[in-house]
Parts: structure tokens; C-alpha cells; sequence
């Protein structure tokens, strides 16, 4: 049994589902699914944590890798263990997984017989985030959201056991244009970070500098760029509605969530002009159910 302590971390790291874009397990799912789909957020949640430096204060994440808690701030370290823990989840013989929340995605991984690689893209990177912070061309930057995005869309097929070849194309599509509305979002707080996830290319042709970007607010320039990528993001998020259109029941209501998502997000930048210095657009709950009834109809159409 998970003792309090332990329990607290997972709570912890799980209530963070409350600040996406997208419903991550809604309450219209059955039990099972949203059981599921908590685990393999704990795991995306926690890895992205420990990649960003945003763990619970006092070291409890490393101890329960089996580092000491000072080791915290070592991410490299840390994804280095929570790699070898994750090994433990897929292993037949040997120790159980030491973090609790990879106790919890064991069950899920065993019960819908989940294979390493996604969870492993996910690790990787957020290894690529401590040794690269800039990507030349948008061709490198989507190879990034090919590791850190499109695992946690083919997860959601692989849990609800529908993938198929096109569905996990259109997938990708999505959760690439999902990781880019993020991007777009926390410009400013991934610049703090020394991060930037605008493609060089694009800021090389929009005239932008690193130093308009740590600027309060967006002149022209920046909100000319952001603008650009968001109808990137917006092409890339036309691949939902036959996606959504290509299942049944509550996993429509549930793929439409994370297209409507994105879609929402968006509306939300739009409506900040684009500019997104100040800090990260957030969409509305009403937008955000304006968005998925659009999606829903459009998805009937593609049938």
C-alpha cells in the first residue's frame, strides 16, 4: 500500500492535470480509461518535471530513485535513474519500480501490454532539453516533438487499443501542433530557462532577436512570428477531425478534447493579439467547449 508521503508526491505531480490545454482523463471515460490515462500522465508529468526542474522541493523525487536528495537539481542524473526505474516497470524478474508513480503505470503497462518506446521518447527528450535550447529550422524542431509529443498520442491509441497506421499519423500531427501551441504559450518562461523553441529560420525572416523576446510586451515583429506559427500549429491540428472521426463512442468525445484543446489555445493567443510576453494565454472554458463541438461536427463530415 502507498503510504502518505507517497501518496502526496503522486498527488502532487497528477493535480498538474488540471493546468493543460486538453482534458487529460474526463469523467465521461470508464474507470479503467481514466485510470490508465492518469498513470501514463504521472509518468509524461513527472519526466517533464524532472527535465524542467520543477520538482516538489526536498529531494523525495530522488530519493525514491535511489539518489540522494541534493541530486535533485542533477537532471541528467535524475532522468538517468528514472530511465533505469522505468526499465524496472517492464521487467519480468527482479525489484519492483521504486517512485510510486511508476508502481501506478505498471499495472496500466501490463494490463494493455504498453512496449518501452514511448515512455523512452518522452526521457529522451527531455535529455535533448538539457543539451540543446535552440533549433535552427522548423524540420529540427518538429524531430524534437517527434521524442517529447506524438508518444503520449500513440499511448492514448495504444490504451484504448485502436491504433492503426493512419490514426498514429494523424496522431502525430496533433500532438506536434499541440507541443508547438504550447511552445507558443510559454515563449517568456522557457526564455528564463534559456530556451527557445522558435525555429531560427522563422526569427532570422521575421527580424526577431532573442532580445525581443525578453522584451514586457510583443512589437510588430514578434507577434508577426508568433502569428506565423500558430497557423503552423492550426494546419497541423486539421488532422483531428478525421482522426476523431475514425472512432466511436466516449474516445471521440475524448480525441475531440485534445483537438478542441488546441484549437481553444489558440483562439486564446489570437485574442492576446499574439502577443504572448506578458505571459502564457490561457483559453476558456467556454471556448474550450465551442471548440470541441466544432471538431465534433466537422468530424461527422470526414466519416
Amino acid at each position: 500500500m502507498t503510504s502518505p508521503p507517497e501518496a502526496r508526491i503522486g498527488d502532487a505531480t497528477l493535480g498538474k492535470a488540471a493546468d493543460e490545454n486538453f482534458p487529460v482523463a474526463p469523467f465521461f471515460l470508464p474507470r479503467a480509461w481514466r485510470d490508465d490515462l492518469m498513470a501514463v500522465y504521472g509518468f509524461a508529468r513527472l519526466v517533464d518535471d524532472i527535465g524542467d526542474g520543477d520538482l516538489a522541493p526536498g529531494g523525495a523525487d530522488a530519493r525514491h530513485l535511489g539518489l540522494e536528495p541534493e541530486q535533485s537539481d542533477d537532471r541528467l542524473a535524475m532522468l538517468d535513474a528514472f530511465e533505469a526505474d522505468l526499465h524496472r516497470v517492464f521487467a519480468t524478474t527482479g525489484d519492483e519500480p521504486r517512485h510510486p508513480l511508476l508502481r501506478n503505470l505498471r499495472p496500466t503497462v501490463r494490463r494493455r501490454a504498453l512496449t518501452p518506446e514511448p515512455f523512452l521518447g518522452l526521457i529522451e527528450a527531455n535529455r535533448q532539453d538539457q543539451k540543446i535550447r535552440r533549433y535552427g529550422t522548423y524540420a529540427e524542431l518538429a524531430a524534437y516533438c517527434e521524442l517529447s509529443a506524438n508518444p503520449v498520442g500513440r499511448l492514448v491509441l495504444a490504451l484504448t487499443g485502436t491504433a492503426s497506421p493512419e490514426r498514429v499519423r494523424r496522431s502525430d500531427a496533433v500532438c506536434t501542433a499541440l507541443q508547438i501551441v504550447e511552445h507558443l504559450q510559454d515563449v517568456a518562461e522557457d526564455l528564463a530557462r534559456d530556451r527557445i523553441y522558435l525555429p531560427a529560420e522563422d526569427m532570422e525572416r521575421f527580424r526577431v532577436t532573442e532580445t525581443d523576446l525578453a522584451a514586457p510586451t510583443a512589437g510588430a515583429s514578434v507577434r508577426a512570428l508568433i502569428a506565423y506559427e500558430a497557423q503552423r500549429a492550426s494546419d497541423l491540428l486539421d488532422e483531428g477531425p478525421p482522426l476523431v472521426g475514425s472512432v466511436d463512442g466516449r474516445l471521440k468525445l475524448l480525441l475531440a478534447g485534445f483537438v478542441g484543446g488546441g484549437r481553444s489555445a489558440l483562439t486564446a493567443i489570437s485574442a492576446a493579439g499574439f502577443d504572448v510576453l506578458p505571459g502564457p494565454p490561457k483559453p476558456t472554458k467556454p471556448s474550450l467547449l465551442r471548440e470541441v463541438g466544432i471538431v465534433l461536427r466537422r468530424a461527422r463530415g470526414e466519416r
